[in-house]
């Protein structure tokens, strides 16, 4: 499968994404995709339906506080999911466009 992205790696079109895209977005990020992660990329994926916004570090983990419990939403729980800067990370996985107030 040929996916279309731009020069950072994000999908060009957010109607390509699927369950297998993911994986394919997630071995090229070296993210091993688990339950946890399929949590957060819905949690993502059902903010940006609703909004049209890929959040930043601080709303993602708020988000993820609100969504899937305060164990879940903190800095360093979405560190260990999605390694070096989550918000972008796991917007690039979950198909959405780069979250806007990332570096």
């Amino acid at each position: 499968m040929t996916l279309e992205l731009d020069n950072d790696g994000y999908l060009k079109e957010l109607s390509a994404w699927d369950p297998k895209v993911a994986v394919e977005l997630a071995t090229a990020e070296e993210v091993d995709l688990t339950d946890a992660h399929w949590d957060v990329l819905k949690v993502l994926r059902d903010f940006h339906r609703e909004t049209g916004v890929s959040p930043s570090m601080r709303p993602l983990v708020k988000l993820v506080q609100e969504s899937l419990g305060a164990d879940k939403g903190t800095s360093i729980y979405l560190l260990g999911l999605f390694p070096g800067n989550p918000a972008k990370v796991a917007a690039k996985i979950a198909g959405l466009p780069r979250p806007t107030n990332c570096i």
